[in-house]
């Protein structure tokens, strides 16, 4: 269940937002005079363009992205990025001539400009002559704006969609659905593009159940006003409008990446001045008690379904059933003693921050379940397979609403799913915040299914 789409914007754009920021900081250093330039000021404009781009926008750029549109988010950039610099030596200096601030400010987006084109025309004219970074998709529906989906994307190869095929929704429409979507779990479509012409809400929730289970990127063609009014996402094709049902706040690569630094951030932190002696303590302990090694790891499937080792502090005796039955009640007699306080307090789990520190987790994020579970809740739970959208966590929202431990029944992860996805759509800073700190009271007053 893997989910390739072969993009290379992943590892691009967090490079292009450092280069800005060198080029910003360079140019004012090179350009400015020695008096003006400094290291508050180095500071403010790196703070200042960062922030401007998360409101506006500026680094959301697609393959379908007009050029037009990064230009008047240039041009955006650039006024308010000049205005801010003008603030600030109204506040700290007195400038004699005011025409290096807009040379600084003015040098600095136009090579910021000329790189972001070339990255952009780059990667277009990438996918025409060596065929990489191409999504594979299907259509399906028919009508005008079905027509001009197909050719849009058989015109234009340079935005990189390959169309595999289409489907017609004439005839039994219920066949046409499973006949797709079999269709692309075999081929390993990446986007299913549908039609919502003539399709009843039931056949559209038929798609988005598929899509959430099987995570694939599912969008829609709108054929009336009516859809417009609704909370969704709307991009063009060109002049086709396109509607994405779920907006995935850490999708945006700047959101990526402030979620990144502050996991680094604060594994290091737990690893140094916690793990670094908690360990040595609990080694000992673990060790005195029952033989076997400190460290449990067990593979779980995180991002996109993949596996990777967890880890945990061993809190159990050396069993056959540790990687297929979970505890199920507090009196389980493969529990150490030292295993039960530590599996109360959930200091069993705080190994996993060097797996937050490898990049395998994060610390907020869906619990990762044993994978014979996984398997076996993503055949008959609607929607599971969502949580793997992003990374999983040491903590999490359903953990912190009630829903921590063992799964006694089909209920508790039912309600782990909803909150998972409810994090998954509204995920900020803030709410990992809140959900660590939860974490950490739930932890010292003692929770019931903490065994």
């Amino acid at each position: 269940m893997k989910n390739k789409t072969g993009r290379f914007s992943g590892y691009i754009r967090p490079f292009t937002y450092v280069l800005d920021l060198i080029i910003v900081i360079l140019f004012s250093n090179l350009i400015l005079p020695e008096n003006l330039f400094s290291l508050y000021f180095a500071v403010f404009i790196a703070l200042s363009w960062v922030i401007i781009a998360i409101n506006i926008g500026f680094y959301e750029v697609y393959r379908f992205t007009k050029v037009v549109t990064i230009l008047n988010k240039v041009i955006l950039q650039f006024i308010l990025f000049t205005v801010l610099c003008f603030a600030f030596f109204g506040f700290y200096e007195s400038i004699s001539d005011p025409k290096i601030i807009i040379k600084c400010t003015s040098v600095s987006l136009a090579t910021v400009a000329v790189l972001k084109l070339f990255v952009y025309y780059f990667l277009r004219r990438y996918r025409v002559i060596f065929g990489g970074n191409f999504r594979r998709v299907v259509v399906f529906g028919n009508g005008k704006s079905v027509d001009q989906l197909i050719d849009f994307f058989n015109e234009n190869p340079d935005y990189g969609y390959y169309l595999v095929k289409v489907f017609s929704y004439e005839g039994d429409k219920k066949a046409k659905i499973e006949e797709c979507c079999a269709f692309t779990t075999q081929n390993n479509i990446d986007e299913i593009y549908c039609s919502l012409s003539d399709l009843s809400n039931t056949q559209i929730n038929s798609f988005i159940d598929f899509a959430d289970n099987n995570m694939k990127i599912l969008k829609f063609l709108p054929d009336n006003n009516e859809v417009f009014s609704r909370n969704m996402k709307l991009d063009y094709y060109g002049y086709i409008p396109i509607i994405s049902l779920r907006d995935i706040p850490l999708d945006d690569p700047i959101n990526k990446a402030i979620k990144r630094t502050f996991d680094i951030v604060f594994s290091l932190f737990v690893i140094i001045f916690v793990l670094s002696w908690l360990s040595l303590i609990l080694a000992i302990i673990i060790k005195f008690e029952s033989k076997g090694p400190v460290f449990f790891k067990q593979n779980r499937n995180g991002l996109n379904y993949q596996l990777f080792g967890c880890y945990k502090f061993r809190s159990m005796s050396l069993n056959e059933k540790s990687d297929t039955q979970q505890v199920e009640t507090k009196d389980d007699p493969r529990i150490t003693k030292i295993g039960k306080f530590m599996r109360k307090t959930s200091i069993d789990e705080m190994p996993q921050f060097f797996n937050v520190l490898l990049g395998d987790m994060s610390v907020v994020g869906p619990r990762p379940i044993m994978r014979s579970h996984t398997e076996m809740y993503a055949q008959k739970i609607d929607k599971f397979m969502v949580r793997h959208l992003i990374k999983p966590g040491i903590t999490g929202l359903a953990q912190t609403s009630g829903f921590r431990g063992s799964i006694m029944d089909d209920k508790d992860i039912i309600y782990r799913v909803k909150y998972d996805i409810f994090y998954i759509e509204n995920w900020s800073l803030l709410l990992d915040l809140k959900i660590i700190f939860m974490t950490v009271y739930n932890a010292v007053r003692g929770e019931e299914k903490a065994y």
